[in-house]
């Protein structure tokens, strides 16, 4: 049987990191992707690498109620690529993916499709998916997107010991197929409907000045972390660090979210103050956790987290009144 290799791919691992690295935040919506060229490109590196032509590559990504989006049918459409879809959770987060990746991962290697796979993420809930086809006499490669310094960008402590290596994409290819998204206008009338929202109430103003507590810690996300997660019982950060960290994420994350917002978008934000909408809250909690290198982030930090993006979101209104 002739040899060959595969990819998979974790999308929501991919266009995060790739929009960290473009933007500063893992908000998607912050980036513009070139997906015919960033798979061909995927592929020629890992026919180099493995020595090995690519089988297919396999595209797993979560769409509302499991249905392929516009960005999803772009990728459908391409030579040598099967798109999987698991469905998105009440608050954001993908459902059904990892399983997915898992179970082709473990079918390729007892079929002996395959004999090398490339696998594009960091989650660690992955490990044992690993495990299984690597018991089955095929060598898994971790691939992941390199951080500005060079480094694999949030790939699991517990992935990195269980994969036959861990290498990252060249840099170059994602300046070439990953950009800023464009920019949608600025409209004077945005911040002069911002003048007829609701003045932040006596809670908003009491969590703006609340000192950091220790409190019992929540999950901001799990898998694909630079850190393997653990329970952290109290708040362990110094609360300076803690602050401009904040300050600094909801600056990046909210930059990215407003230049490619439409006006009737930035309307809903204002006007459904507090809520603040499901993709830029699970930004800022990811973008923070990573920060922090930290995935279980307090009620209290929570808090501040939130309350700062409605300082930014003020802040934005002003500039725009004058």
């Amino acid at each position: 049987m002739r040899s060959q290799s595969a990819i998979f791919v974790d999308a929501g691992y991919l266009m995060a990191a790739a929009a960290t690295r473009v933007t500063g935040s893992s908000l998607r919506r912050g980036i513009k992707v070139d997906y015919a060229g960033l798979v061909s490109e995927l592929i020629a590196l890992v026919e180099e690498r493995a020595g090995l032509p690519v089988l297919r590559v396999y595209w797993y990504d979560a769409g509302k109620n499991g249905a392929a989006e516009p960005e999803h049918e772009k990728v459908a459409v391409l030579p040598k690529v099967k798109l999987r879809l698991g469905h998105v959770g009440v608050v954001g987060e993908q459902k059904g993916v990892d399983l997915r990746i898992g179970l082709d991962m473990v079918g390729h290697s007892r079929n002996h499709a395959v004999d090398v796979i490339y696998l594009l993420s960091g989650d660690g809930d992955l490990t044992e998916a690993v495990e299984e086809a690597q018991a089955q006499g095929v060598q898994v490669f971790v691939l992941a997107v390199p951080t500005e310094s060079g480094e694999p960008h949030g790939v699991s402590g517990y992935l990195t010991k269980a994969a036959d290596g861990v290498e990252v994409l060249e840099g170059s290819i994602l300046e070439t197929t990953v950009t800023k998204a464009a920019a949608q206008p600025r409209l004077l009338a945005d911040g002069l409907a911002a003048r007829a929202a609701r003045p932040p109430s006596p809670l908003d103003l009491a969590r703006r000045a609340a000192p950091m507590q220790e409190t019992a810690s929540i999950t901001a996300y799990s898998g694909g972390g630079g850190v393997q997660p653990y329970i952290a019982p109290t708040y362990q950060h110094d609360s300076a660090e803690v602050e401009q960290a904040i300050i600094d994420v909801v600056g990046k994350a909210y930059r990215a979210w407003s230049a490619t917002a439409t006006s009737e978008q930035r309307k809903e934000l204002r006007e459904g103050r507090p809520t603040i909408p499901r993709e830029l809250d699970r930004a800022l909690l990811v973008d923070l956790s990573d920060a922090l290198g930290d995935y279980y982030l307090s009620d209290e930090i929570r808090v501040k987290l939130r309350a700062q993006l409605w300082v930014a979101v003020d802040g934005e209104d002003r500039r725009i009144i004058q």
